[in-house]
């Protein structure tokens, strides 16, 4: 049975590459496979990109046709509940646009999260009230209740990455810091608690000056490259999309690749990091006076 919806997990995706690559080195394609079985092609597929929970009967057939050592076999087998289980996030579907469900898995297996935004505070980075805020002012078909929710799934989200230890690198124009959100409370806050992030060791705040020279994310929508250290899992690159809500995930080369080139070339013009916490303080102080 198909577990209910709620993005795959990590320990998930770990599972259904191990099975593909067993099914590749056994020189078997998706129809022959399904054939041999009496499968649909699609029930594989559907298998093989996490879509659904991992049957105990299906794994275990899948195993014996690629001729699985026994040692991997039990390994596989032995994992297949934890898999199933669903996300810490499962309860928050409510409260998540379509594309974040599937990407969770990949944030909560990241080690580091490097993330651009052009004129607003990057969204992990955000305070709650800022984030609701920004969901006033950009997705006014959301209720109170809604922004409500969706601002403390993002300060779950950023508890979650603290506590595995996952590094944030984030970079910005200094005119992101001007950007009018909320009232001046929400703004001096906000400001507060980047200053505070940027003092932490598993933080990085990167700024470009509102004098400097086009750098290669100029004109860029919002993007996060999350990179994962398990073999199994593929780096991921999340662009923001045209409209409110959306976004373009990429997890695959040339594009991943591209986009880390880019997010690098910028971080090497933005201004040191040392120099951040100077400049946040010095917009703190323009935003009071």
């Amino acid at each position: 049975m198909a577990r209910e919806r709620s993005g795959r997990t990590a320990q998930h995706l770990v599972l259904v590459a191990r099975l593909r690559h067993l099914r590749e080195g056994a020189g078997l394609s998706v129809p022959q496979v399904a054939k041999r079985l009496g499968w649909h092609p699609t029930t594989l597929r559907r298998l093989e990109q996490a879509q659904t929970s991992l049957d105990v009967g299906q794994v275990s057939a899948l195993l014996g046709l690629y001729g699985a050592g026994a040692t991997e076999a039990e390994d596989i087998m032995g994992r297949l509940n934890s898999a199933n289980m669903p996300g810490w996030w499962h309860p928050w579907r409510d409260a998540m646009d379509p594309w974040l469900m599937d990407l969770m898995s990949v944030e909560s297996a990241a080690s580091v999260v490097r993330t651009w935004d052009p004129a607003l505070v990057p969204l992990l980075l955000r305070t709650r009230a800022y984030t609701m805020a920004v969901d006033a002012a950009l997705r006014p078909e959301l209720d109170a209740g809604a922004r409500a929710r969706r601002a403390d799934l993002l300060a779950e989200r950023q508890k979650r990455l603290r506590e595995q230890q996952t590094r944030v690198w984030a970079v910005l124009p200094v005119s992101a810091l001007r950007c009018r959100v909320g009232g001046p409370q929400v703004m001096r806050d906000q400001l507060d608690a980047l200053q505070e992030a940027a003092e932490r060791q598993d933080v990085t705040v990167q700024l470009h000056a509102e004098s400097a020279p086009p750098h290669p994310l100029t004109g860029i929508p919002s993007l996060s490259l999350y990179r994962v250290e398990i073999r199994e899992i593929a780096d991921h690159v999340v662009r923001g999309g045209g409209l409110p809500g959306t976004a373009e995930v990429w997890d695959t080369n040339p594009a991943v690749q591209e986009y880390q080139a880019m997010l690098d070339m910028s971080c090497v013009m933005a201004i040191r990091p040392a120099r951040t916490r100077e400049i946040l303080k010095d917009e703190h102080d323009r935003e009071r006076a």
